[in-house]
């Protein structure tokens, strides 16, 4: 038991501040990855609905390959699978062969893009259940579809996907876990050297659990508590 608090201490053999800046990074990749997800699945979803039907098409593909693969193959395919791509180029053309991305970078944007792909349903659906009549007056009034974006859609839209974007973040938080293959030190992969390290793969696994339980509890609890501040005017 002593040995057990020992390697969870902050002392020199103890390795909670290594676990400590896991949870950190973890946060991070995850809280990127989102930022990146929310702000391309916006897009998306505008383009699945407004756009021409080229751009539709490609939106709707686009959805369909990232939806459909896992996301450790696409975390695999930009950390190695593009420097080989680019590495093929620049042996043709004669550019100066790059090194492999960041991890923090390809797993951020690796995440991103996979939940970009689930947050434009998530978007498309609630621009859906605006009323038409809000469309047809703002376009009366002599609204862009910018400004009418912006001043009609975003703050209605904002209230009605917070809670899917709460299951969205939850998604994100536990996929960062996958970005321990490429060696970034982010929770799993900070547990996993512990136990390969000290033997106690239980305890450290065990560690990760609980870490990974209070951090989607607190995110909850904060979309929770985020839902019903921005419905606190639809009160019967």
């Amino acid at each position: 038991m002593m040995d057990d608090l020992t390697l969870l201490g902050f002392g020199p053999d103890g390795w909670a501040p290594l676990l400590l800046k896991g949870c950190l990074l973890t946060l991070a990749v995850s809280a990127t990855s989102m930022a990146i997800g929310t702000v391309l699945g916006v897009l998306l979803a505008w383009a699945r609905l407004k756009g021409p039907r080229w751009l539709r098409r490609t939106a709707l593909v686009y959805g369909v390959i990232l939806r459909g693969v896992p996301e450790l193959l696409v975390i695999l395919l930009l950390y190695f699978g593009l420097p080989s791509l680019i590495l093929s180029l620049s042996d043709t053309f004669g550019w100066e062969a790059p090194g492999l991305p960041p991890p923090f970078l390809v797993g951020s944007v690796s995440v991103g893009l996979v939940s970009a792909a689930y947050q434009a349903e998530i978007f498309r659906g609630g621009i859906g259940a605006i009323p038409r009549g809000q469309f047809e007056a703002a376009r009366a009034m002599g609204f862009s579809d910018l400004m009418c974006f912006h001043r009609i859609v975003l703050p209605q839209v904002a209230r009605v996907v917070l809670p899917a974007l709460g299951n969205a973040w939850q998604f994100n938080l536990k996929d960062s876990a996958l970005i321990a293959v490429t060696g970034l030190s982010e929770l799993m992969r900070t547990s996993l050297v512990a136990a390969g390290s000290t033997r106690h793969p239980f305890l450290f696994f065990g560690v990760a659990m609980a870490l990974y339980l209070v951090l989607t509890t607190l995110s909850s609890t904060a979309f929770h508590y985020g839902g019903r501040y921005s419905n606190r005017w639809d009160r019967g």
